[in-house]
């Protein structure tokens, strides 16, 4: 089967033209006018010199013109590079060297930074401003922008290279994955099959576009199938619930922080959400409390657990609806065209109750690691991809990711992994968020830190922290030292940055700068 990412565009823009394709602000597309769009710009980026396999760098807010960049870019050959725009100066001048990028597009707001990123950077050929303000060489997109509109004539092979998405980095650098249209492209047929999203449904995306969930999983499938999508530019959960009644949302996804924010809408019935057939979560772990009170806001017990991982497409593992009533909490089995495994150090097979490391195969499994064959060689092996997931499998087959191998704790050596901990916390009436650290100890080795935040107006103390914890687990696992915060640090994905909380509280740094 011939296919590409950017056919996939151009096909619906031919069978359903006038169909409404995405709404963003006050802007409305059909899927024939966004096709013209996106050939306008490819056109333009042709005309600059782009070719095929050049990596072009997307450091934008979800957007129209997000969507339109990294389409234009699939119609030329080129190689999207996302980049997180929560980034600094430095780490965005690491991604743009090391996915040797030609050209990066981006928000008139990034101008200032992404003109300092390219210092020195022999290798970016132009910079192009979406808006009103350039700095320095940087030209403004209204200059790139041709007048043909027709489909650039350019092949683009299932083979060739379309993404290199770079890692949340919770352990360090980010890695860049690299991934062709094949591997994408199978991630949203999964997708669409293991969510019954259809042509008919309104897709809702709040998550970042430049996070592999809301780009492979749900913006490139609704493209794919057809269906109408609304892009939010930031996360306000008041504008959420009013768009999911206002746009009649039929499939949601969002990370657990999200969910958290929602259920604090103080309003949050009298919105109507029974358009919501579907609810998706992932990214992070979901606790068990918050998810309980997420279906009762919806009203919907049609929620799926996506657990993967971005080197994976993102895949991994899926709990479908039905099985929450008996399994949640659990990450699930082998989503669909995947295969999954809990082995031991030698790469044995663990038997149901033991911890071992997560790994996987399918055909939506990254490529590699751009320019990084020693890690890749680490991740990569015998066809499996090793995560780093440190997991449980019960006698049904059902796998719970406990912890990621470097944040796993050894304390008096006994294993103690986070996630269970914090499904505790996450129980307390008075708490909102919670993570789970180990750090030094002269007598244990390491100890059990907690960090909190409460619900707002409620007083927490350490000690009424750990009776609690007491109640629940081994005394082992019981924090022996609680901080109080007013939020804690995670990335874009909603992935708790624990290595920067550990260097903060090793260093007696506050968590939060």
């Amino acid at each position: 089967m011939f296919m590409d990412i950017g056919t996939t565009l151009a096909r619906n823009a031919r069978r359903t033209p006038d169909k409404e394709a995405i709404y963003f602000k006050d802007h409305v597309y059909t899927y024939g006018r966004l096709n013209r769009e996106v050939n306008k710009l490819a056109h333009g980026l042709i005309a600059r010199g782009i070719e095929k396999g050049d990596k072009v760098a997307i450091l934008m807010k979800n957007s129209d013109m997000f969507v339109i960049a990294f389409y234009a870019v699939m119609k030329v050959g080129g190689v999207a590079v996302p980049i997180n725009f929560r980034l600094t100066q430095e780490e965005v001048r690491y991604i743009l060297n090391d996915s040797d990028a030609s050209a990066v597009l981006f928000d008139e707001e990034y101008a200032v930074l992404v003109n300092q990123a390219v210092a020195d950077n022999q290798k970016v050929l132009f910079q192009v401003s979406v808006g009103e303000k350039a700095v320095g060489e940087q030209i403004k997109m209204a200059e790139i922008l041709t007048k043909n509109d027709a489909d650039p004539s350019i092949e683009v092979d299932e083979s060739d290279d379309a993404e290199i998405l770079y890692t949340s980095g919770t352990t360090g650098r980010p890695k860049g994955a690299l991934f062709d249209h094949h591997r994408v492209l199978h991630v949203a047929f999964s997708t669409a099959i293991m969510m019954k999203i259809s042509p008919d449904d309104n897709l809702l995306h709040v998550a970042p576009l430049f996070h592999s969930a809301q780009l492979n999983l749900f913006m490139i499938t609704g493209t794919f199938l057809g269906s109408t999508q609304v892009i939010h530019q930031e996360f306000d959960p008041r504008q959420v619930l009013q768009s999911i009644e206002k746009y009649k949302i039929s499939i949601f996804f969002a990370v657990p922080t999200m969910y958290n924010y929602l259920l604090l809408v103080p309003d949050r019935e009298s919105f109507d959400l029974t358009s919501v057939k579907r609810c998706g979560y992932g990214a992070a772990p979901m606790p068990v409390a918050l998810l309980e009170k997420s279906i009762a806001m919806f009203k919907n017990d049609q929620f799926h657990n996506m657990c993967g991982l971005t080197e994976a497409g993102p895949g991994g593992i899926i709990l479908p609806p039905e099985k929450h009533k008996d399994k949640i909490g659990a990450g699930g089995k082998a989503m669909l065209n995947t295969e999954v495994r809990v082995v031991s150090d030698t790469g044995d097979d663990v038997l149901p109750g033991q911890v071992g490391e997560f790994i996987i195969k399918s055909e939506m499994v990254m490529k590699g690691y751009y320019k990084n064959p020693e890690e890749t060689r680490k991740a990569l092996r015998d066809g499996w991809l090793y995560t780093g997931d440190l997991a449980l499998i019960d006698e049904e087959g059902f796998i719970t990711l406990v912890d990621r191998k470097k944040d796993m704790i050894i304390s008096g050596g006994e294993n103690v992994y986070s996630t269970e901990v914090e499904q505790i916390l996450y129980k307390h009436p008075k708490l909102m968020d919670a993570a789970i650290i180990g750090l030094p100890d002269e007598v244990w080795g390491e100890k059990v830190v907690a960090i909190v935040v409460p619900n707002e107006g409620e007083v927490v103390d350490e000690e009424e922290i750990k009776t609690f914890c007491g109640q629940h687990l081994a005394k082992y696992k019981v924090p022996t030292q609680i901080f109080v915060e007013k939020q804690i640090p995670r990335n874009a994905s909603g992935k708790v940055l624990k290595y920067r909380i550990r260097e903060a509280l090793s260093n007696g740094k506050p968590v939060n700068n």
